[in-house]
């Protein structure tokens, strides 16, 4: 797997990730892509996804209990 190596301030942190829960996700915009992350383990790689996959997901988890 090849990471980013993205400037620094590339990533940010999801406002909708827990304070102290360690539900930690950082995202990138990618242009046509959208990187996402483990904001604490930054190292272990990211998954790559086009803009309409990463709607679809964000929608997926919007609808979880």
């Amino acid at each position: 797997m090849k990471l980013l190596n993205l400037p620094h301030g590339s990533w940010r942190k999801s406002t909708h990730s827990g304070g102290d829960e360690g539900d930690c996700v950082e995202v990138a915009d990618l242009g046509k892509h959208v990187a996402v992350r483990d904001s604490k383990a930054p190292g272990t790689g990211h998954l790559t996804l086009t803009r309409q996959d990463f709607a679809i997901l964000l929608t997926q988890l919007a609808s979880q209990p």
